[in-house]
């Protein structure tokens, strides 16, 4: 006997899964045959009558008290931390026991997936061994509070004499009812390391958790059979005990089926009609089971993507938030363009099958009139959602919110309630880009609102024409453009009035607002950067006041300042940041992000190709723009045969009495009316250039000294003002101009002249200046924007020749460095070159610029 016990035992042993797995089938087959006997009893008809009977007021309770259900299981999440080195935050274990056990409550593989699941929650702070200790111990208790309930049960059943139907069933319970007495001598009779953090009142505290867990279960079980106005219902606790110790005996995940049949099979023992007891089960399975999984579900996805997004660096969360603004600002014009069509062009959008097939995709809102003026404010903020303006974001919930409830009013369909679904959903996933504090018009998004807007316009005036009734057609009018009437087309016509004031208001809402960037011009702040860390080639352009200055501070102290004009949406800066070159980096992310927060880009006029790399890591595209002529100042004379033609300028010159003379600051105002003469001459009547170069200021001239050559009588015929560095390295000039009249070579004996002035006072290089788009753009091969901006600069300067340009100074350069425009990768090359063309061909008033009166805009102000 004991050897055939042996020979079972140990079969049972090298077989138990596949025994284990037999069992389950056996179990699953069992229910699958019950519930076919079960639905041949259930009267569809009034099955659905019970379902669709309940009030609104009876599903909210239901969703409540369901929820309220399942909060006591969070006590053994709470309990775990006691066997943990170090206890987790409240509200991380809110959540993370929340999802573990509505997981484990519904689909628990006997307690696996919650003891793994609590593993990985609450393995950070613990070791592995510590962790599945805990896991353990708390497992053990997880069905001492159905043991304990499964004794009063039977006290119920057999003191108390309710609920003697059940009483085959009685096994059940007393094998259930065992458990938490075993548990208990277990644990305190067997000497064992693993128990000894298990004192007598954890256990208790235990098993008095698992008790209300399964006694909020019950209640909550029997309120549904109130709901649906059922009595006796004391009759059926132990069944549902009974059921439960079922379930969980059956090992199938949260003992879907095994119970419902089991529970099935014994309400119909207390009179209970199969078609009820459905209906009961399956509200117990949706508030009890379903529901709270659905939010574990939600709180489990944004963990794990939460994690994802931090092993990964923001990257996923940063992919899904711009897919989703995209997709927001589609569907927002998508949207506003079908209100127009279907406004204005209403039989054109019935007749025609891509639209009517589209109009389950759109929202609805009270009237034609209404739609018209609701599109064009749909316009306006799509294009400052579209901006990533975040205060177009609550007006434009408010809109969708009306138009959601007026659209399902009229149309609850299957299309239309998914199309709102995922309006939500981008909604609200899009958020995180809307951070601007204003938006800006770049030129694209004018040409393509415009386009919108102007088509509108267009289609209306055409519908007017067909419609009017004093205009009579040799040929029939197209039905597509057939208005139902004058008077409904007039109405329309006020509307698109109303519209245009409104979507005015709405851009100039969003164009307003925000931290200013120019700090103003105060000389005595610039010079001491420049004085302090050195300037540039063209630091010294500050001084004409046509441009703002925007500093970076390290400690409330200036080290940079850049120099720059707004144009559109872009920030055009004049060279490079002026001051400490240490933070050059820092000084331009700063200021590219407070720019961004005003929707507007940087782009950098004239810089050398070592800042040129250093922004291309910041995101920046660039293009070279020219090359600027260097002539190496040391041993420089005018010896050989290479000079020999200006030798005999220079002597030519100086046999006429011509002088060279370096004048000083302050200059008396006959000097100034001279400088000005002499700048008249030279101009003939054409406009001053600035932003990059200079002009005649008095207040810029007074700066720096001047280079001029007098005639025999004394007079000036040819300044060039100095421009200072701040270094002796390099120097240059900004104005050379001359007499009309003035002896030809003028120029040549300026630039000599000063060659020799500047050496002799210790410079090592004299800058002759830009030769704009040398070499640039001549290449077939070349980039396209290259080229195309090599077309926009040869048309769009009015003043010089370049390849002359270049050839003149090309007999004293040493050699050639490249210059380069540097714009933000997203930016359009062909935009940003006319745009600096438009600024670096005007002159503009100091005194007005300064005073925020240069060029008012239509949206938001020109200096920022």
């Amino acid at each position: 006997m004991r050897n055939i016990w042996l020979k079972i035992t140990g079969f049972a042993k090298l077989h138990k899964r596949l025994l284990k797995a037999m069992f389950v089938m056996s179990v699953i087959i069992f229910v699958i045959i019950e519930i076919g006997r079960i639905g041949q009893d259930i009267d569809p008809v009034q099955l659905q009558t019970y379902l669709t009977n309940q009030s609104v007021g009876s599903i909210l309770s239901m969703l409540v008290l369901g929820l309220i259900a399942v909060t006591p299981m969070l006590n053994y999440d709470f309990v775990i931390q006691e066997f943990l080195p170090e206890r987790a935050e409240t509200k991380y274990i809110l959540k993370s026991g929340w999802v573990v056990n509505t997981f484990n409550n519904l689909i628990g593989f006997g307690g696996v997936l919650g003891a793994t699941m609590r593993a990985s929650y609450y393995g950070k702070h613990a070791s592995r061994r510590q962790v599945i200790f805990a896991v353990s111990k708390i497992a053990l208790f997880l069905l001492s509070g159905l043991s304990v309930w499964s004794l009063l049960a039977l006290v119920e059943m057999y003191v108390f004499g309710i609920g003697r139907e059940f009483s085959q069933y009685t096994i059940w319970l007393l094998g259930g009812g065992l458990y938490f007495p075993l548990l208990l001598g277990f644990t305190h009779l067997r000497e064992s390391e693993f128990f000894s953090d298990l004192p007598l009142s954890r256990e208790l505290r235990l098993t008095a958790g698992s008790m209300v867990e399964w006694g909020f279960a019950g209640a909550f079980f029997l309120f549904i059979g109130y709901q649906l106005g059922l009595t006796h219902l004391a009759a059926v606790f132990p069944l549902f005990m009974i059921a439960n110790v079922v379930g969980i005996a059956s090992m199938v995940p949260g003992a879907i089926g095994s119970f419902d049949v089991f529970m099935i099979m014994g309400l119909s023992a207390v009179g209970v009609d199969p078609s009820i007891a459905v209906v009961w089960l399956l509200f117990y399975r949706v508030f009890y089971y379903l529901v709270p999984f659905a939010i574990a579900i939600v709180i489990f996805v944004q963990d794990m993507g939460k994690r994802i997004n931090d092993f990964l660096q923001g990257l996923p969360l940063s992919v899904l938030s711009r897919a989703a603004h995209l997709i927001f600002t589609i569907l927002l014009y998508f949207t506003a363009i079908m209100l127009l069509i279907l406004a204005t062009m209403p039989n054109f959008a019935l007749q025609n099958r891509v639209l009517h097939s589209f109009r389950p995709y759109t929202l609805v809102f009270l009237g034609r009139a209404a739609n018209i003026v609701i599109a064009f404010m749909l316009m306006g903020l799509a294009r400052g959602v579209a901006n990533k303006s975040r205060k177009a974001y609550w007006p434009t919930i408010i809109i969708l919110i009306l138009g959601m409830i007026t659209t399902l009013l009229k149309d609850t369909s299957l299309k239309t309630i998914i199309f709102l679904g995922i309006m939500i959903i981008v909604t609200l996933l899009s958020r995180r880009e809307l951070y601007r504090e204003r938006i800006q018009f770049a030129w694209g998004d004018r040409l393509f609102d415009g386009a919108i807007y102007i088509a509108a316009f267009v289609a209306y005036a055409v519908a007017g024409f067909y419609n009017a009734p004093n205009i009579h057609h040799r040929r029939p009018v197209p039905t597509a453009w057939i208005f139902p009437s004058w008077r409904l087309y007039l109405s329309g016509l006020i509307a698109m009035g109303i519209a245009i004031v409104t979507v005015y208001l709405v851009l100039k809402y969003l164009s307003v607002g925000g931290d200013k960037l120019d700090a103003g011009f105060d000389a005595d702040r610039v010079k001491a950067v420049i004085d302090q860390y050195g300037g540039n080639l063209v630091s010294h352009l500050a001084f004409l006041r046509d441009k703002s200055i925007h500093y970076y501070q390290v400690d409330g102290r200036d080290q940079l300042f850049f120099m720059y004009r707004k144009k559109a949406d872009k920030i055009i800066i004049m060279g490079e940041p002026v001051g400490n070159q240490d933070y050059v980096v820092p000084a331009v992310q700063e200021f590219m992000e407070e720019a961004d927060k005003l929707d507007l880009s940087l782009v950098f006029y004239e810089v050398s190709e070592g800042f040129t790399m250093q922004m291309h890591d910041l995101g920046f595209d660039f293009m070279k723009f020219g090359e600027e002529g260097l002539v190496k100042l040391p041993g420089f004379k005018i010896s050989g045969n290479h000079f020999k033609g200006e030798r005999s300028l220079m002597n030519r010159f100086k046999r006429e009495g011509y002088v060279f003379d370096i004048i000083k600051p302050p200059y008396d105002d006959a000097t100034m009316a001279r400088l000005q003469t002499i700048s008249d001459s030279w101009l003939a009547g054409r406009e001053e250039k600035g932003f990059s170069l200079g002009f005649m200021d008095r207040y810029y001239l007074e700066r720096t000294p001047i280079a001029v050559i007098r005639d025999k009588d004394g007079q000036i015929i040819a300044f060039a003002n100095l421009m200072p560095t701040g270094s002796k390295e390099i120097t240059s000039i900004d104005l050379m101009r001359h007499l009309a009249d003035a002896p030809s070579g003028i120029m040549d004996e300026v630039f000599i002249n000063l060659f020799y002035w500047s050496r002799d006072e210790g410079y090592e290089y004299f800058n002759m200046g830009m030769a704009p788009l040398s070499g640039v753009g001549t290449n077939s091969y070349g980039f396209l924007e290259e080229r195309a901006a090599h077309l926009i600069y040869q048309y769009g300067y009015r003043f010089y020749d370049f390849g002359g340009l270049r050839s003149y100074k090309n007999k004293y350069v040493t050699k050639w460095v490249p210059r380069y425009v540097v714009y933000w990768r997203r930016s359009s090359v062909l935009f940003t070159m006319l745009q600096i063309l438009l600024i670096v061909n005007k002159k503009i008033d100091p005194q007005l610029y300064q005073a925020g009166m240069y060029q008012p805009q239509l949206f938001g102000p020109h200096n920022v």
